[in-house]
């Protein structure tokens, strides 16, 4: 019988829960790395027992951690024979993570246009997100704080920047959202090797389609009133995206305000927020055998980040947008105000496929029957801010 492996990463450590096919019995494990701030881990589909976290404190700076054998012991690829376990100036990245100073054709990316018009360096504050290939086991992507994208082709041991995309002519205009000027959304086109997605707090999404060589904007049709042109090629506020992998040309995206969609692989965008009560929020997936039944969890407002009315609801929609279903069946329905963060929502693949997501209140639900109901995996953890499933033989 398959099983779940389900990886949390949370403001105080990380955590993995375990249970069979039957997504009953739930085993928990950790805190791994303890006191740290884990934005994110996320397993290989190549190798299921290599998992990387991307491991963050405010005082220590970044380090990259990578398990091969599941979660049971953790290790930092790439560390020299006596080099310390965390790096030795606060705010340092180890690993390897280096800003390129020019992009493939010389030009120089030294310094950033920052929201109030001062020059600063661009500076590396932390990994936001993980993304392992999907067809090469020593190969895995970074998008970062602030926003570039790295991959390295050698299991985590040294990284490279795809300059190309700070490259981009709006590259210099680019704003920090709320949380930082953050590349949290990486997609890898499963039927073409050479096409990614990435999405960027607050500039928008992108897309290469000659493997980080030279990249696009794909932001046509996304309308953002409180930036000065609402239509502008960049400057969006994009929470997230996701896209099932027997669609690459169809995402769905939750933006600052609207639920997004495209058939088109984002040439052209339009909205499918229908009859959402709110349709301001963070999350958004896609079930593993319905292309066209995706999920959002709408919270109230952009400064009130709680649900509507106190009550917690995953909203459905089986139709690819504009006709939604609340979802709460097992979830609290008064005096519940937490929040679901932008990496926090994953799906299984097994035949009944399940959903997970993790709250601010340290709660990870859990639903084996597609979001009809749903069960507490665990309760009272620290702050969840990423969450993803690996299916298991």
């Amino acid at each position: 019988m398959s099983s779940v492996r389900v990886l949390v990463g949370t403001r105080k450590g990380a955590f993995i829960l375990t249970a069979d096919g039957k997504r009953k019995d739930w085993t928990v494990s950790g805190p791994f790395f303890a006191g740290w701030e884990i934005y994110h881990m996320k397993g290989s589909p190549v190798d299921p027992d290599c998992i990387y976290a991307s491991q963050t404190s405010g005082w220590f700076g970044q380090i990259l951690q990578k398990s091969e054998d599941g979660g049971k012991t953790w290790h930092q690829p790439g560390l020299k024979p006596g080099e310390p376990e965390m790096p030795a100036f606060p705010g340092k990245a180890p690993n390897r993570f280096e800003y390129d100073t020019s992009d493939a054709t010389g030009n120089p990316l030294t310094t950033h246009q920052w929201y109030d018009g001062s020059q600063h360096p661009w500076e590396f504050k932390r990994v936001w997100h993980l993304e392992p290939s999907l067809t090469e086991a020593a190969t895995v992507y970074a998008g970062v704080e602030d926003a570039a994208l790295f991959r390295s082709t050698d299991g985590g041991q040294s990284w490279k920047e795809l300059s190309g995309l700070r490259g981009h002519g709006t590259g210099p205009h680019w704003q920090p959202g709320a949380g930082g000027m953050c590349l949290h959304t990486v997609i890898l086109d499963p039927g073409n090797p050479n096409r990614i997605f990435i999405a960027i707090s607050a500039a928008g999404a992108f897309r290469t389609d000659d493997g980080g060589e030279t990249w696009k904007p794909i932001n046509r049709g996304l309308h953002s009133k409180y930036i000065p042109d609402p239509n502008a090629e960049t400057g969006h506020c994009v929470h997230h995206i996701a896209m099932h992998p027997d669609r690459p040309n169809t995402l769905f995206m939750q933006k600052h305000w609207d639920i997004m969609r495209t058939d088109n692989a984002g040439d052209e965008w339009h909205k499918v927020s229908g009859n959402l009560p709110t349709d301001f929020g963070f999350v958004i997936d896609v079930h593993a055998h319905e292309p066209e039944t995706i999920y959002v969890v709408p919270i109230k407002s952009d400064s009130e980040h709680f649900p509507l009315d106190g009550a917690l609801r995953v909203y459905r929609s089986r139709t690819g947008g504009h006709e939604w279903e609340p979802l709460t069946k097992g979830l609290p329905q008064q005096n519940c105000y937490v929040n679901v963060l932008r990496d926090a929502m994953a799906v299984d693949r097994l035949d009944d496929c399940g959903l997970y997501f993790g709250t601010t209140g340290g709660q990870v639900y859990a639903s084996a029957d597609a979001g009809n109901t749903w069960n507490p995996i665990v309760r009272d953890l620290p702050a969840v801010l990423s969450v993803e499933v690996q299916t298991l033989p």
